[in-house]
């Protein structure tokens, strides 16, 4: 039997006023995903360990059975994976997110209104040429996200994501260190910042931005350092054969790399609400015909959705979710009897109240041919709470779609 893994990043929520009291996927249009759930089994997962914080990270090598303490080396040594680039023994690895201050010195967005690829890249060039010291080195990335490597950096920092502090002053977030030994690292990290602004200010790309009404990418934001991960592959741990990872993220790309999983690029994959989700659903049957034992078929929309505390785009995005991927990859695989075993899930919430991650437990579906269904009719966060899988955590999940199946 085959596998595929749908998830919807960040789809949790929590009850929205501007639904009607409901969650967006309790108010949303779902029917395929609701057929999944009615023919299937539910329960809940636990995707964040204790001491952990509710990051996409985080939760996608938890919900793939990886122990988080064993394995997790920071964010940006992930993404570094997915984008090719290698990290020497004496090298740091950080995500860099391109952000907008505003006037005020408050972190107004941890996107720069979701600057494009093409005006990052240019940016990015700037960084290299102004702060380039022979220790610090920028890799462009997509859209906000970018690379940052630092020689002989010390890992135990405390480092703030941007996207958890919106409307917060900037100068309260900066680098802290964790230990005495990692001061001189977070005082490096701060320097940047602080000099990143006056190399991005009056750059043309933002000059331009600002006079087209969006906003600047005035300031970098490093964060999540870590060293080179030492993972097992899903292979090794589950005995599965060839797999695949579908995304527009390169974080999840990278998660993939290291699990043993071989990317698929999709053209117009953007990791918004206009990303190509057929483009997507389409890439993940071929390789379901194809060679491909496991697919993890990730899509980011409604996660930036509820970051912007949008959540009637977030209801949206969870629709098309649905109309446009589920629904027909579960027609193809009907109509031509592939055996095949899917499971439907966010890695987290992001509930649009509060624009950020939390560490509360996610629903989720498992659907296979002959699997006996318990009672749950729809899928939403309350329903699966009476699911008959429960509440999972740890390596449960994993183990119940990949093995039990073959049972």
């Amino acid at each position: 039997m085959k596998h595929i893994i749908i998830l919807g990043d960040g789809m949790a929520d929590e009850a929205c006023a501007e639904l009607n009291g409901l969650t967006p996927i309790e108010s949303a249009d779902t029917p395929a995903i609701d057929r999944l759930a009615a023919q299937g089994r539910s329960g809940q997962l636990a995707t964040v360990p204790e001491g952990f914080p509710p990051g996409s990270e985080i939760a996608h090598l938890s919900l793939l059975g990886y122990s988080l303490p064993d394995v997790f080396e920071g964010r940006g040594s992930l993404e570094a994976a997915s984008m090719g680039i290698d990290i020497d023994p004496d090298e740091m690895a950080m995500r860099c997110n391109l952000i907008c201050i505003a006037p005020d010195n408050t972190i107004k967005n941890h996107s720069a209104g979701h600057i494009s690829t093409e005006e990052a890249a240019q940016l990015i060039d700037a960084l290299n040429e102004g702060l380039g010291d022979g220790r610090a080195r920028f890799f462009p990335g997509v859209s906000y996200r970018h690379l940052l490597k630092i020689k002989d950096g010390d890992k135990h920092i405390h480092c703030t994501p941007p996207h958890d502090v919106p409307g917060t002053p900037a100068a309260d977030v900066m680098v802290k260190a964790e230990t005495p030994e990692a001061q001189a690292t977070a005082d490096y990290i701060n320097s940047l910042i602080i000099r990143s602004r006056e190399i991005l200010e009056n750059h043309p790309v933002n000059l331009r931005r600002i006079a087209e009404g969006k906003d600047p990418a005035n300031s970098i934001w490093p964060w999540s350092a870590g060293y080179k991960p030492a993972m097992k592959t899903m292979q090794q741990l589950f005995g599965i054969g060839k797999g695949y990872v579908i995304s527009a993220v390169d974080l999840i790309m990278g998660i993939g790399v290291y699990a043993g999983l071989e990317p698929i690029h999709v053209e117009g994959a953007t990791g918004l609400y206009d990303t190509n989700y057929e483009g997507k659903m389409q890439a993940a049957l071929n390789a379901l015909r194809g060679d491909a034992d496991f697919v993890f078929l990730h899509v980011e929309a409604s996660d930036e959705a509820g970051h912007e505390g949008d959540a009637k785009l977030k209801k949206s995005t969870i629709e098309s979710l649905d109309h446009r991927v589920v629904a027909p990859l579960i027609k193809a695989i009907e109509e031509e009897g592939m055996d095949v075993a899917v499971a439907v899930l966010p890695d987290h919430p992001t509930p649009c109240r509060l624009r950020t991650h939390t560490s509360n437990p996610v629903p989720f579906l498992i659907w296979y041919p002959g699997i006996q269904p318990d009672s749950v009719m729809k899928y939403s966060e309350k329903e699966a709470e009476k699911g008959s899988y429960g509440l999972m955590k740890d390596d449960e999940f994993i183990r119940e779609f990949l093995l039990s199946p073959k049972k």
